[in-house]
């Protein structure tokens, strides 16, 4: 008897992934497309609704026919389907669910004067109130760009990127709360939305779907441009990428550090209880969140640093563009010491800061290799992190060991730099979490009931 298969999709910031995985869990493939952003001048970066949906199509198709080799079963499918990605960046859509603009990057500049530009009251009570810190990042920033350059929002519903997926496929609209902690639109204490922002914004209460917990069934992939293999398959939404990647390996430890660091590098810590209002607001004043996770019932601390952006740009600007130019980079740089082999202040690094990401150079001395480049990087971001886990042990207990996951976790110059912040570092032995914990949450699909648990009309 054959096995059924199930497969978790990662709208991620470098890269679009799909992972299919049989019904024990065993992983069979992983296929991999460039997410399309399209960049504009001054950092500023969209993503075309179209351009997304046509790179998942091409992404879908290939492991479709590739899922049917693996096996050798020409009639092998996809039974469901889960969702996770990237928080902060969505599209604002009309009542068919087409988007209406184009979705901006959740690192483009744009926002902050915008979101300072708040009424007083709200500003002084936006971190406490939703978690996150008042700027550029959060979606209610780019939603203020948008409505500024004359996007109407009466009547418009914001779906972040995996809720807009799920829905263009064919599945429920739907707002998950890991996915709606990221937008600056939902009170923490309460649950449900900031009705005072959202009738500020000039929009309705329409502008957040119906929340769901991630996991929960919302119908099956009927959209005309699925392809065969996973037509009709049930859909549900993870939820935010960081998240969904430190449920891929079961539980995780109250005092440990699940470190995700692919453009964004993030360490998060799992609490019991959300945090008062008062902790909230002492964290974001070093951008640092406390929101919902994707576990019901449970809430995160969620500290973050652009290294993966600053070491990505490194690269680029080293004349290196491919894996093989990579691993040779990590050879050399870990062949130096970390701390380098120039003069002190030969070359400095600034910008990982969440609320910076502009990598920003400064050569005093010669010498400055790409390697030593790159060790200054990891040096510099080491800098960043060390001052948010200062700040999370202000008010949380401190966390005794981390775990390393993401992309840039296989290279063993970064290893090596962690592991001079972070308390007991190991290194996740799977390639890609986010997607294979996707799978995790459309594997409980299997063993429940599938009928969607949102009704159409209150979609």
């Amino acid at each position: 008897m054959s096995r059924r298969h199930v497969a978790g999709l990662d709208l991620g910031s470098t890269g679009i992934k799909v992972l299919i995985a049989d019904e024990l869990g065993n992983e069979v493939l992983v296929r991999q497309q460039p997410t399309p952003w399209r960049p504009g001048p001054a950092g500023t970066t969209t993503l075309d609704a179209d351009a997304l949906v046509r790179s998942v199509r091409t992404l879908l198709t290939d492991a479709a026919q590739d899922l049917r080799v693996a096996t050798a079963d020409p009639l092998a499918a996809v039974e469901v389907l889960a969702v996770s990605g990237m928080g902060e960046t969505g599209f604002l859509v009309d009542r068919e669910n087409r988007a209406v603009a184009a979705g901006i990057a959740w690192f483009d500049p744009r926002g902050r004067a915008e979101i300072e530009a708040l009424p007083a009251h709200m500003l002084e009570e936006f971190a406490g109130r939703t978690g996150l810190p008042a700027g550029a990042q959060v979606s209610v920033a780019k939603i203020i760009v948008l409505r500024d350059a004359g996007v109407e929002l009466r009547d418009r519903r914001w779906f972040n990127l995996p809720e807009f997926m799920a829905v263009t496929m064919g599945a429920q609209g739907v707002s998950e709360y890991s996915l709606a902690s990221r937008t600056g639109l939902l009170d923490q204490d309460t649950g449900r939305p900031w009705r005072e922002l959202i009738e500020h914004l000039g929009a309705t209460e329409k502008l957040l779907p119906p929340l769901v917990h991630a996991g929960t069934a919302l119908g099956s992939a009927s959209a005309d441009w699925v392809p065969d293999g996973f037509a009709g398959a049930h859909v549900t939404v993870a939820g935010h990428d960081h998240l969904v990647s430190a449920v891929s390996g079961g539980a995780i430890a109250r005092d440990r550090y699940h470190v995700s660091i692919g453009t964004a590098e993030v360490l998060l810590r799992v609490v019991d209880e959300p945090l008062s209002f008062d902790d909230r607001a002492e964290l974001a004043r070093s951008f640092i969140n406390s929101v919902r996770h994707v576990i019901p019932g449970q809430s995160v601390v969620v500290a973050g640093v652009k290294s993966g952006l600053l070491m990505r740009r490194a690269l680029q600007l080293s004349g290196i563009t491919d894996r093989a130019g990579r691993d040779r980079l990590d050879e050399e740089a870990s062949a130096l010491a970390l701390e380098g082999g120039l003069d002190p202040g030969s070359v400095e690094v600034r910008g990982a800061r969440n609320d910076d990401g502009v990598l920003a150079l400064t050569v005093r001395g010669d010498g400055v290799s790409p390697a030593e480049l790159f060790n200054a990087v990891l040096r510099h971001s080491n800098d960043e992190i060390q001052l948010l886990i200062d700040a999370m042990d202000r008010v949380i207990a401190p966390a005794r060991s981390s775990l390393l996951t993401g992309g840039w976790a296989g290279m063993a110059s970064v290893q090596r730099a962690r592991g001079a912040v972070l308390p007991g570092l190991v290194v996740s032995g799977r390639d890609q979490d986010t997607a294979y914990g996707a799978a995790l949450f459309a594997m409980g699909l299997l063993e429940r009931d599938l009928q969607p648990a949102v009704s159409r009309d209150s979609a």
